[in-house]
C-alpha cells in the first residue's frame, strides 16, 4: 500500500501558506510545488525549476518556516528536487534549504550565544553560501580594483597590506556575494582555515546573549580562533557601544596575530556616525574600496548569467532594454530575471521588450534619462520628422516654426527651463520665446490634433 501522508502534510502546509499571502503569489509560487517524500526528519519537496529555489528562500522563507514547523515539528531538514532539463528524472538535482528550521541552524538558533563550545579544537561552519563564488561573479569597471584586491587576498590571507579589507556601496552592488567569494577562495585554498561569515546583527545578537548567559570568555575565545573573518553590514552597529568595544578588542587581537579581516558596509568610514573614534581609525588601517553601482557592460554580464543560471538564452533586444532602464543594483537585475522566467513560465509566453518593461515597472524604480533641451529637441524633431540642425536656423517654413514652437513649450513645462534660457539654445529673443509658449497654451484645449502630439512626444520623452 503506498503511504501518501506525505502529500497530504504538505496540503496542510500549503494551506498555512495560501492562508497568508495574496492568492496571485501563491498560484504563481506554491501551487505546483509537491511533496517528494517526508523521511526521518527530512522533507523533500518537487519544484519546476531551480529559479523556483531561489525564489522561495529569498521571499518566502519567513512564511515557508513556521508553516513547516507547524505541520511537520522542529528540527526538519528543508531540500528541493528538481530537474536540471525538463522531463528528464535522470537530471535530478536535490538542494539543501537554508531553512532556519534545519538541524545545524536550528542548534544556533537554540543557542544563539554559544557556537563556542570546543571551538579551539575542530573546525567551524564557516557560513558561506556556495554559490557565492568569484566564478559566479561578474566582474566590470565599477568593481574592478576590489575584485582583484579579493584575489590577492585568496592567494596569500596574510598579506597585511589589505588587512582590514573595508567594502562599502550602495545596497545591491555586490558586496555580500563578493566578501563570501573571498571566504570560499580561501577555504578552497586552505580547507583547514577557520573562515567565519557573519553579518553585524548576528554578532550582536550573539554577544548580548554571551552577556545574559555570563559566557563571554567563550564568546571571546571564539572569535579570537578565527583566521579569516568577515563582518556584512557592519554598519549595523551603530550606536552599540558595548558591542563594538567588543568587536574593537577582537579586531585587535586578530590584527596583530594577521588574521584577515573583512567588512562590509553601506557607506565609507569616514562616513560613519555613531561608531568610536578608535574603532573607525582601526577600519581605515589597511584597504578600503568602494563598489559603484553597474556600468552598462556589467549590467549586461550579469542578465546574461543570470539567464544562464536558469537555462535560458534571453534575447538581445531584451537584455538592452532591461540594462539601460535598470541602472542601479545588481540585485534588482538578477530579479528582473527570476521574474521574467517566472511570468514566461506561469503564462506560457515569450520573453520580450513588452514582458521586461512590465516586470520592471513593478519591481524596480526604473532609471529614466534626463529630460534636458537636447532630449526634448530630438524626440519633436523625430516626431515630426524633421532634420534637427532647422530648428536653429532663422527659416519660417511652417512644419519647422511649429516644431519650433513645441520643442520651447516642452522645454519650459518638462525641463523646468527659463524663458531666457531656451532663448539662448536657439538664439532667440525673450519675446520670440515666450510668444512661442503662449500659442501651444493657448491652441491646446481648441486644438485636438495637437493635444494628441503634445501628448505623444510627452510619452516618447519620458520612456525614452
Amino acid at each position: 500500500m503506498i503511504d501518501n501522508s506525505h502529500i497530504e502534510l504538505w496540503d496542510k502546509c500549503r494551506q498555512i501558506i495560501r492562508d497568508n499571502i495574496p492568492e496571485e503569489q501563491y498560484n504563481v509560487w506554491f501551487k505546483d510545488v509537491t511533496s517528494y517524500q517526508f523521511d526521518n526528519g527530512i522533507l523533500t519537496l518537487i519544484v519546476p525549476s531551480s529559479f523556483f529555489v531561489e525564489q522561495l528562500e529569498e521571499r518566502y522563507l519567513k512564511i515557508l518556516e513556521p508553516a513547516i514547523r507547524r505541520v511537520y515539528g522542529d528540527g526538519v531538514k528543508l531540500y528541493y528536487r528538481f530537474f536540471q532539463v525538463k522531463g528528464q528524472p535522470d537530471t535530478a538535482v536535490k538542494v539543501l534549504s537554508t531553512n532556519p528550521s534545519s538541524t545545524i541552524l536550528d542548534q544556533a538558533k537554540a543557542q544563539p550565544a554559544n557556537p563556542f563550545k570546543a571551538v579551539a579544537e575542530c573546525d567551524i561552519d564557516p557560513q558561506l553560501n556556495p554559490r557565492y563564488t568569484f566564478d559566479n561573479y561578474c566582474e566590470g569597471e565599477s568593481n574592478k580594483i576590489a575584485v582583484a584586491i579579493g584575489k590577492s587576498i585568496v592567494a596569500n590571507p596574510k598579506n597585511v597590506t589589505f588587512n582590514p579589507l573595508f567594502l562599502f556601496g550602495n545596497t545591491g552592488v555586490g558586496k555580500t556575494h563578493l566578501i563570501q567569494a573571498i571566504g570560499i577562495g580561501i577555504k578552497e585554498r586552505s580547507p583547514m582555515a577557520r573562515v567565519l561569515y557573519v553579518t553585524a546583527r548576528l554578532f550582536e545578537s550573539q554577544y548580548t546573549a554571551a552577556v545574559a548567559n555570563k559566557n563571554t570568555n567563550s564568546f571571546f575565545h571564539f572569535y579570537q580562533s578565527i583566521d579569516t573573518l568577515i563582518i556584512d553590514d557592519i554598519q549595523d552597529l551603530h550606536g552599540k557601544p558595548g558591542t563594538q568595544n567588543t568587536f574593537f578588542y577582537i579586531f585587535n587581537h586578530l590584527h596583530q596575530n594577521n588574521k584577515q579581516i573583512i567588512m562590509s558596509s553601506d557607506c565609507a568610514p569616514a562616513e560613519m556616525d555613531g561608531f568610536e573614534a578608535r574603532l573607525l581609525s582601526r577600519f581605515k588601517w589597511g584597504m578600503a574600496a568602494q563598489l559603484e553601482a553597474p556600468d552598462l557592460e556589467l549590467r549586461r554580464k550579469v542578465l546574461v548569467r543570470k539567464a544562464e543560471q536558469n537555462g535560458l538564452e534571453l534575447p538581445e533586444d531584451v537584455i538592452e532594454y532591461v540594462a539601460t532602464h535598470v541602472t542601479d543594483s545588481i540585485r534588482d537585475l538578477e530579479g528582473i530575471v527570476v521574474s521574467m522566467v517566472a511570468h514566461a513560465t506561469v503564462m506560457g509566453c515569450d520573453i520580450t521588450i513588452d514582458l521586461a518593461r512590465q516586470v520592471i515597472e513593478r519591481a524596480v524604480k526604473v532609471s529614466k534619462r534626463p529630460i534636458n533641451f537636447e532630449v526634448i529637441a530630438d524626440e519633436v524633431c523625430t516626431f515630426y520628422k524633421i532634420d534637427p540642425d532647422m530648428l536653429f536656423t532663422k527659416t519660417r517654413k511652417r512644419e519647422v516654426s511649429d516644431a519650433r514652437q513645441v520643442v520651447m513649450y516642452l522645454a519650459k513645462k518638462m525641463a523646468k527651463m527659463t524663458i531666457v534660457g531656451i532663448g539662448h539654445k536657439l538664439d532667440r529673443t525673450h519675446a520670440t520665446v515666450n510668444y512661442a509658449c503662449k500659442q501651444i497654451e493657448d491652441r491646446l484645449p481648441i486644438d485636438k490634433q495637437l493635444q494628441q502630439e503634445i501628448t505623444t512626444i510627452q510619452q516618447a520623452i519620458i520612456n525614452g
